[in-house]
């Protein structure tokens, strides 16, 4: 198979876009996972995200692409394969197209099968390896890491006391709540980066970094998009457990910036995840992205972490 089989249809809610006119990150992300389970069950699992069951599949680390936004109204369509398969994880590919076939958005999923009330992991059943060999993929060019590199994270440097050790700018503040839970009780997968979302104001300031104007030029009206995610899940926060977001920027060219974002417990310090994105900004009414003007690289580059990693 090309990319897989058809797990997942679906469309674009307004409420599910932003202030940039887009679908919001999480949302691509919230589908992106439901496309997960409709592979499980292509795969043997078919109540792999049900309260009822004994196994589950965990999310250890997702890889995000985003190559063509969606606006409110339209469809999507997702298909999904298995890329490789270890004794107790395995890595998917989840790939997001419009209608007219243009590939949206792709998604590497590295996902651990667990026992469902302690995430102890266990081996893949002989059933199940062989369906995922009949669901092999290979990662297409769109879809492969291009300016994250996806080298296995043997253990995190996120954590509180290094946060504030690097003056990591707190973005975001609160417990979790049980709508963000899925039917174990833990925070779903998309919820680390809808929270990073709600926070990246106080991050970036009100007025995104644009090209620089020509005399007598009008201002252009520019919001920020992001290109491409890493996400790598240490833990899984319950319902009213408490999460801080602490963020920074790592590099800055004249297209993108580099940003890392922690989500620690305020409570005990530990990290519940980190990731990496790429952002550009971005022209809302042409809809493209723009270059950023020498003097906001620089003012970036000045605020910029030297060592910031996952």
């Amino acid at each position: 198979m090309v990319d897989g089989i058809e797990v997942w249809s679906g469309g674009v809610n307004t409420w599910e876009c932003d202030e940039m006119g887009h679908m919001n990150v999480r949302f691509w992300l919230a589908k992106g996972l439901e496309a997960l389970a409709g592979l499980a069950a292509r795969l043997g699992m078919p109540t792999a995200f049900t309260a009822r069951t004994g196994a589950t599949l965990v999310v250890r680390e997702q890889h995000m692409r985003f190559l063509r936004e969606a606006r409110a109204g339209v469809g999507l369509t997702a298909t999904a394969g298995v890329v490789e398969m270890g004794e107790t994880d395995a890595r998917v590919l989840v790939v997001m197209r419009h209608l007219s076939g243009e590939p949206a958005a792709t998604f590497q999923i590295v996902v651990s099968h667990v026992t469902s009330a302690d995430l102890r992991p266990f081996p893949w059943p002989a059933r199940m390896r062989a369906a995922a060999e009949a669901l092999k993929v290979e990662v297409p060019a769109y879809a492969a890491a291009r300016s994250v590199d996806l080298t296995p994270v043997k253990a995190s440097t996120a954590s509180l006391a290094r946060a504030e050790q690097l003056g990591l700018k707190r973005i975001g503040l609160g417990t979790i709540q049980a709508p963000e839970t899925d039917a174990f009780g833990r925070m779903r997968g998309e919820m680390f980066i809808g929270r990073v979302s709600d926070g990246v104001a106080r991050l970036f300031g009100n007025d995104r970094p644009g090209p620089t104007l020509a005399p007598g030029e009008a201002p252009k009206r520019i919001g920020g998009a992001v290109l491409e995610y890493r996400v790598v899940h240490t833990d899984w926060p319950r319902v009213g457990d408490h999460v801080e977001i602490r963020s920074g920027f790592a590099d800055c060219t004249s297209r993108t910036r580099r940003v890392f974002h922690w989500m620690v417990d305020p409570v005990s310090g530990k990290a519940w995840g980190s990731a990496e994105a790429v952002v550009v900004s971005f022209d809302l009414d042409a809809r493209k992205v723009v270059d950023i003007s020498p003097q906001a690289q620089a003012d970036f580059m000045a605020q910029a972490v030297p060592g910031l990693a996952l």
